[in-house]
């Protein structure tokens, strides 16, 4: 700050100390002291009587500097007090200037530093403002200026006060390659498969359970480095495992792959690649470039009711994959500088949960996507990955409603009465999103029949799995969510037709149940 609080002397001269203004009124006795024409009390000797006056009407002043002395009013660089009135004070007007900050000062020592920032000196703050030192002129100014102290502000508005429509951006480059299956299914017709599914599915899910496992474990270790501040680090965390999971999609579609099943292990590779793309895109923040990348699979929308020629489905296979993974590479870039050397990193321990929560979470979708039709369980699919970005949104607007609570309410007992009811209105909402969007993709799919109404039940309970899950992840839980999702899943796999609604169940339940648990309390939602 510059000296701009005190009033500094004019350029060109000396300017004399301020004269210290006296009152008009009443001289010892309690008479009115006489005026010369121009509204100045006349000066007194010392028996109480005026001065006489000089050939200019002005009263003799005796000084040292003569008889003949101009009066102090009259001096150059002194001017009178408008209409004859009293002096401004000068303390009013550095209160006036310094109100703002000492309204908000809880200690006049804030005052007083500021002042000796200033360049206020005390023989300064002695001659212009009648105080002994900076300590006793900060203590008048806070006196003077009443307290006004701001409410707490809110935290920053970037990680759990983010904007719907990038939620639902995200959601849909969540759906969006699973017009590549569409596109591909002509390409993949073959004999009829393994444990009753069709030709290539056993290499294509094995493929994708990999990726999503080893990518969900990769996003935390480059998210964690994100929330270092490091981004080349987290850049060179997915430059090294994001190929690294490619290839172990890879490799695993291909040792499951059954003789005559190897169009589906080569289409099962490109799959792992875009894994690989996407995770590095999404987790970087770049969702529009990966948007633009899988524009070509909208050339799907058309296979819907016309056959399409094989080479151009290739074609907008290949330049949606190409894409994804040129604009993976160029994001990546930071990642091939060096960063600081001797920074440890996170534990790779630590990204375990969140790679079984992967597996656990996409098994549960896999076993909805399975139904009486083939439409039917694909309707499911695309409804669940489309609710993924209104589930952010709402998982966001969760987080960021307790942080308000938490800063408002003053009991423990207010908070837990509103942070529940906040949990049953964001599971609500993202419950009907999901029925809404189940909805649609049956209108919109030709000759889909409605879902019955015990898998609408069962699909809105994996919905609840998945939300909670990812919940408990956002507050660190993730190894409860993560064994509870498995086991759910392990159980619709021994038999999908009449475990799936009982685990569907029955791991909401008891995800509920450690949600109440943990998010009840205060201290969870403290950062």
């Amino acid at each position: 700050m510059s000296g701009s609080l005190w009033l500094k002397p004019p350029a060109g001269g000396t300017t004399p100390l301020p004269a210290i203004p006296r009152p008009r009124g009443e001289d010892h006795a309690g008479h009115a002291r006489p005026e010369d024409d121009a509204g100045r009390i006349r000066p007194e000797d010392d028996a109480g009587r005026a001065r006489p006056e000089d050939h200019a009407g002005r009263a003799a002043h005796p000084s040292a500097d003569g008889p003949d002395a101009p009066h102090p009013a009259d001096r150059p660089g002194t001017p009178p007090p408008a209409g004859g009135g009293l002096a401004a004070d000068p303390l009013d007007e550095l209160t006036e200037r310094l109100e703002g900050f000492a309204a908000v000062a809880v200690h006049p020592d804030e005052i007083a530093a500021l002042l000796e920032s200033d360049g206020m000196t005390d023989d300064h703050i002695r001659l212009t403002y009648g105080r002994a030192d900076s300590f006793a002129l900060a203590e008048d100014l806070y006196a003077r200026v009443e307290r006004r102290h701001p409410a707490p502000e809110p935290p920053p508005g970037d990680a759990w006060h983010t904007g719907l429509a990038g939620c639902l951006l995200r959601g849909l480059v969540f759906a969006l390659p699973g017009l590549a299956y569409v596109l591909a299914a002509p390409l993949l017709a073959g004999e009829p498969g393994r444990f009753g599914l069709p030709g290539g599915t056993v290499p294509l899910l094995a493929g994708a359970v990999t990726g999503w496992v080893w990518n969900q474990a990769l996003s935390h270790r480059a998210y964690t480095w994100l929330g270092l501040g490091d981004r080349p680090a987290a850049a060179r965390a997915l430059l090294t495992g994001a190929p690294a999971g490619a290839l172990a999609g890879a490799l695993v579609a291909f040792a499951a792959a059954a003789p005559g099943e190897t169009p589906a292990a080569l289409f099962a590779t490109g799959q792992s690649l875009y894994l690989a793309a996407a995770t590095v895109l999404l987790v970087l923040g770049r969702e529009r470039a990966l948007l633009c990348a899988l524009l070509p699979l909208a050339g799907a929308v058309p296979a819907f009711r016309w056959d399409l020629p094989d080479p151009l489905r290739a074609a907008l296979l290949l330049t949606a994959l190409t894409a994804s993974v040129a604009f993976a590479a160029l994001v990546l870039r930071p990642g091939s500088r060096r960063g600081a050397a001797g920074r440890a990193g996170p534990p790779r321990a630590a990204s375990l949960p969140y790679g079984l929560f992967g597996l656990g979470s996409g098994l549960l979708v896999l076993h909805a996507g399975i139904g009486d039709t083939l439409v039917s369980g694909a309707g499911a699919v695309i409804a669940l990955t489309l609710s993924m970005g209104p589930a952010e949104w709402l998982l966001h607007r969760f987080r960021g409603e307790s942080l308000t609570r938490l800063r408002t309410l003053t009991t423990a007992r207010e908070f837990r009465r509103a942070v529940t009811g906040t949990l049953v209105l964001c599971l609500g909402g993202y419950l009907t999103v999901l029925v809404a969007l189940t909805l649609a993709a049956t209108l919109a799919w030709p000759g889909a029949p409605w879902p019955a109404l015990p898998r609408l039940v069962t699909l809105l309970l994996i919905g609840t799995v998945l939300w909670l899950g990812l919940l408990l992840q956002a507050f660190g839980a993730v190894l409860s969510a993560a064994v509870v999702c498995l086991l759910a899943a392990a159980a619709q796999s021994v038999e999908s037709a009449a475990a799936g609604p009982v685990a569907a169940g029955g791991a909401a339940a008891v995800l509920a149940v450690l949600t109440c648990v943990l998010l009840v309390r205060p201290t969870a939602h403290r950062c």
